[in-house]
Protein backbone atom coordinates (compact mmCIF):
# COMPACT_ATOMS: atom_id res chain seq x y z
CA UNK A 1 0.00 0.00 0.00
CA UNK A 2 3.02 2.65 0.62
CA UNK A 3 3.56 2.59 -3.12
CA UNK A 4 0.38 3.47 -4.23
CA UNK A 5 0.95 6.87 -4.53
CA UNK A 6 4.09 6.16 -6.51
CA UNK A 7 2.43 3.97 -8.80
CA UNK A 8 -0.24 6.34 -9.39
CA UNK A 9 2.58 8.70 -10.43
CA UNK A 10 4.11 6.09 -12.65
CA UNK A 11 1.17 5.66 -14.43
CA UNK A 12 0.27 9.64 -15.29
CA UNK A 13 3.76 10.11 -16.88
CA UNK A 14 3.09 7.24 -18.86
CA UNK A 15 -0.31 8.56 -19.66
CA UNK A 16 1.45 12.51 -20.58
CA UNK A 17 4.18 10.66 -22.37
CA UNK A 18 1.63 8.83 -24.48
CA UNK A 19 -0.08 12.24 -24.91
CA UNK A 20 2.86 14.17 -25.88
CA UNK A 21 3.91 11.21 -28.28
CA UNK A 22 0.85 11.27 -29.82
CA UNK A 23 0.66 15.47 -30.34
CA UNK A 24 3.96 15.27 -31.73
CA UNK A 25 2.87 12.38 -34.18
CA UNK A 26 -0.07 14.99 -35.35
CA UNK A 27 2.14 17.71 -35.69
CA UNK A 28 4.19 15.30 -38.00
CA UNK A 29 1.63 14.53 -40.28
CA UNK A 30 1.30 16.50 -43.22
CA UNK A 31 -2.08 17.04 -45.89
CA UNK A 32 -0.81 17.80 -49.10
CA UNK A 33 -3.64 20.22 -50.21
CA UNK A 34 -4.45 22.37 -51.92
CA UNK A 35 -6.93 23.84 -49.49
CA UNK A 36 -8.77 27.32 -50.87
CA UNK A 37 -8.61 29.81 -47.93
CA UNK A 38 -9.97 33.33 -47.64
CA UNK A 39 -7.38 36.14 -46.25
CA UNK A 40 -8.48 37.55 -42.84
CA UNK A 41 -6.26 39.38 -41.65
CA UNK A 42 -2.13 39.56 -41.60
CA UNK A 43 -0.50 38.99 -37.91
CA UNK A 44 2.99 39.21 -38.83
CA UNK A 45 6.01 38.63 -41.14
CA UNK A 46 5.29 34.87 -41.37
CA UNK A 47 1.84 34.16 -39.92
CA UNK A 48 -1.78 34.57 -41.47
CA UNK A 49 -5.25 34.48 -39.98
CA UNK A 50 -7.48 32.52 -42.82
CA UNK A 51 -10.94 31.44 -43.58
CA UNK A 52 -9.81 27.84 -44.94
CA UNK A 53 -12.57 26.33 -46.89
CA UNK A 54 -11.70 22.54 -46.98
CA UNK A 55 -14.68 21.25 -47.75
CA UNK A 56 -17.91 22.84 -49.70
CA UNK A 57 -19.73 25.33 -47.57
CA UNK A 58 -17.27 24.61 -44.89
CA UNK A 59 -14.69 27.28 -42.80
CA UNK A 60 -12.39 26.88 -40.47
CA UNK A 61 -10.93 29.97 -39.35
CA UNK A 62 -7.20 29.58 -38.55
CA UNK A 63 -3.54 30.94 -38.06
CA UNK A 64 -1.50 29.79 -40.74
CA UNK A 65 2.41 30.24 -40.24
CA UNK A 66 4.33 30.49 -43.31
CA UNK A 67 6.06 26.75 -44.22
CA UNK A 68 9.73 27.82 -44.45
CA UNK A 69 10.57 30.89 -42.97
CA UNK A 70 11.27 32.94 -39.64
CA UNK A 71 10.27 36.66 -39.71
CA UNK A 72 11.64 38.99 -36.90
CA UNK A 73 9.23 39.98 -33.78
CA UNK A 74 6.93 42.88 -33.51
CA UNK A 75 7.06 42.27 -29.65
CA UNK A 76 10.82 42.21 -29.46
CA UNK A 77 12.84 44.58 -27.24
CA UNK A 78 15.16 45.94 -29.79
CA UNK A 79 13.76 48.88 -32.18
CA UNK A 80 15.98 47.91 -35.12
CA UNK A 81 14.27 43.98 -34.98
CA UNK A 82 10.67 45.60 -34.42
CA UNK A 83 10.85 47.86 -37.35
CA UNK A 84 12.37 44.92 -39.84
CA UNK A 85 9.46 43.29 -38.52
CA UNK A 86 6.68 45.81 -39.30
CA UNK A 87 8.37 45.76 -42.55
CA UNK A 88 8.05 42.04 -43.16
CA UNK A 89 4.80 42.78 -42.19
CA UNK A 90 4.00 45.40 -44.47
CA UNK A 91 5.43 43.75 -47.23
CA UNK A 92 2.94 40.25 -46.89
CA UNK A 93 0.04 42.53 -46.56
CA UNK A 94 0.90 43.41 -49.91
CA UNK A 95 1.56 40.80 -51.49
CA UNK A 96 -1.72 39.55 -50.37
CA UNK A 97 -3.79 42.17 -50.80
CA UNK A 98 -3.67 41.38 -54.91
CA UNK A 99 -4.79 37.81 -53.53
CA UNK A 100 -7.56 37.77 -51.25
CA UNK A 101 -7.70 33.84 -51.90
CA UNK A 102 -4.84 31.76 -51.40
CA UNK A 103 -4.33 27.79 -51.75
CA UNK A 104 -2.85 25.88 -48.84
CA UNK A 105 -0.70 23.05 -49.33
CA UNK A 106 1.69 20.84 -47.09
CA UNK A 107 -0.52 21.64 -44.00
CA UNK A 108 0.69 20.53 -40.77
CA UNK A 109 0.15 21.27 -37.26
CA UNK A 110 2.36 23.67 -35.36
CA UNK A 111 4.17 22.68 -32.35
CA UNK A 112 1.96 24.86 -30.48
CA UNK A 113 -1.67 23.90 -32.09
CA UNK A 114 -2.92 26.95 -32.66
CA UNK A 115 -2.30 27.21 -36.01
CA UNK A 116 -1.35 24.76 -38.65
CA UNK A 117 1.99 25.89 -40.78
CA UNK A 118 1.26 25.92 -44.41
CA UNK A 119 3.15 26.55 -47.89
CA UNK A 120 0.79 29.39 -49.15
CA UNK A 121 0.38 29.95 -53.11
CA UNK A 122 -1.19 33.22 -54.44
CA UNK A 123 -4.29 33.04 -56.97
CA UNK A 124 -1.10 34.21 -59.43
CA UNK A 125 0.68 30.97 -58.80
CA UNK A 126 3.46 33.24 -56.47
CA UNK A 127 4.77 32.53 -53.16
CA UNK A 128 4.84 35.12 -50.65
CA UNK A 129 7.10 33.23 -48.55
CA UNK A 130 9.95 33.33 -51.53
CA UNK A 131 9.22 36.63 -52.07
CA UNK A 132 10.01 37.57 -48.35
CA UNK A 133 13.33 35.39 -48.55
CA UNK A 134 13.99 37.00 -51.76
CA UNK A 135 14.02 40.65 -50.09
CA UNK A 136 16.05 39.22 -47.33
CA UNK A 137 12.97 40.27 -44.73
CA UNK A 138 13.03 37.19 -43.19
CA UNK A 139 15.01 33.80 -42.67
CA UNK A 140 15.12 30.50 -43.99
CA UNK A 141 13.61 27.89 -41.25
CA UNK A 142 13.07 24.57 -41.45
CA UNK A 143 12.28 23.73 -37.08
CA UNK A 144 14.14 23.66 -34.50
CA UNK A 145 15.43 26.45 -32.67
CA UNK A 146 15.35 29.94 -33.61
CA UNK A 147 18.06 32.44 -34.23
CA UNK A 148 17.88 35.44 -31.44
CA UNK A 149 18.33 38.02 -33.07
CA UNK A 150 20.73 40.69 -31.94
CA UNK A 151 20.20 44.26 -31.29
CA UNK A 152 22.06 46.26 -33.28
Amino acid sequence: MRNHPFHATICILALLGAVFTARQSVAAEQIAGPVAAELIRVIDGDTVLVSAMPWPDHHVKTYVRLRGIDAPELKSRCPAVRSAALEAQSILTELLKASPVVALTEISGDKYFGRVVAALTLADGSDPAAALLSAGLVNPYRGGRKKTATCS
